[in-house]
């Protein structure tokens, strides 16, 4: 990477770490604070919408490539477009909430924005159907899975890092810039937490990252396939818990702690070690997703396939011995 442009990815961390400190001040001058309960995993307060930083960093990197782009300067606008939305619904809820249908609206629109992206670059329309779809469903699994210190921030980071190796060089730059974003908010929530991401932060990064892995399938030209496995810690968690529930007879629509993150900290875990399990499970995931570059497409899906399979029967006896464990307490 030239000099110039790991100063830029510097400023950009500073930047993001700046303004997490001032969305903590505004948080706490405007009380909006996270109490514990019953269905949350944190013990103290805690100011909630530190998501913003990372948010604002990324439109003020939208804005810097839209100048050295002109060129590509509408899609980036769509892009940016789609990232106000996200960001303004969950920002909105952050200080008065809102009810979730109005909030899925909006998330549809954002992912309709993304998906004519993918159209427009003469894509088949089962690709655009899979962004479209990816984009909704990641919007709102970020927002699942941000529950614990540094867990859904982490993650982002990961799964950008993992989008950079499945790039080549020159395709990267919007992966380290989400990763750099997200590596200025992590010391105020991460091992302790003195600020939330927020709605308006956890909604914007499943958007970023549903972006980032269209961005692998368009400009990378990547087969959908390996783009998937940096996401398998939070798609297998929040998948097999909906489906779980689902198959229960639960309101699977409301609220809830059965994650098996959540379950693992009301064992007595701390968020430090479950962040990291999370962690290394996605190191794993994305050393797969580089080693499988060079297959073909068929054998790409059989190594996708396997290991969400593989993954999908871990998360299941871990489950049942979580259970067990928490009966047992």
């Amino acid at each position: 990477m030239p000099i110039a442009g790991a100063a830029l990815l510097l400023a950009l961390g500073v930047f993001s770490a700046a303004s997490t400190w001032l969305s903590r001040q505004y948080a706490l001058k405007r009380k909006l604070m996270d109490a514990p309960g019953e269905r949350r995993s944190h013990t103290v307060a805690t100011p909630r919408g530190g998501g913003v930083a990372i948010v604002a960093a990324v439109l003020l990197t939208c804005g810097w490539a839209a100048l050295q782009w002109p060129q590509h300067g509408a899609g980036i606008a769509t892009v940016a477009a789609g990232i106000v939305l996200v960001a303004g619904v969950g920002w909105w809820d952050d200080h008065r909430s809102l009810s979730a249908a109005l909030r899925l609206l909006v998330h549809m629109v954002a992912a309709t924005l993304l998906a004519a992206l993918v159209y427009k670059a003469s894509q088949p329309l089962w690709v655009v159907a899979l962004v479209w779809l990816a984009a909704v469903s990641l919007i709102n699994i970020w927002n699942f899975m941000d529950g614990i210190n540094g867990l859904a921030s982490s993650q982002a980071m990961f799964a950008a890092l993992g989008f950079a190796w499945l790039l080549p060089e020159p395709l990267r730059w919007p992966c380290w810039v989400l990763l750099v974003a997200c590596a200025g908010f992590l010391p105020f929530n991460y091992p302790r937490a003195r600020i939330f991401l927020g709605d308006v932060g956890s909604g914007a990064l499943g958007y970023l990252i549903a972006a980032l892995f269209a961005w692998c399938i368009v400009a990378g030209g990547q087969a959908p396939w390996l783009p998937a496995l940096p996401l398998s810690a939070f798609a297998i968690d929040a998948g097999f818990t909906l489906a779980s529930r689902m198959l229960a007879g639960e309101r699977w629509w409301q609220p809830h702690a059965q994650h098996f993150y959540q379950r693992w900290v009301h064992t007595g875990s701390s968020h430090t070690v479950v962040t990291l399990a999370y962690g290394l499970f996605s190191i794993v995931a994305i050393t797969i997703a580089r080693l499988g570059r060079p297959l073909d497409a068929g054998l790409q899906a059989g190594l996708t396939i396997a290991w969400f399979c593989s993954a999908g029967v871990l998360w299941l006896a871990l489950r049942n011995r979580m259970r067990r464990t928490l009966t047992d307490y």
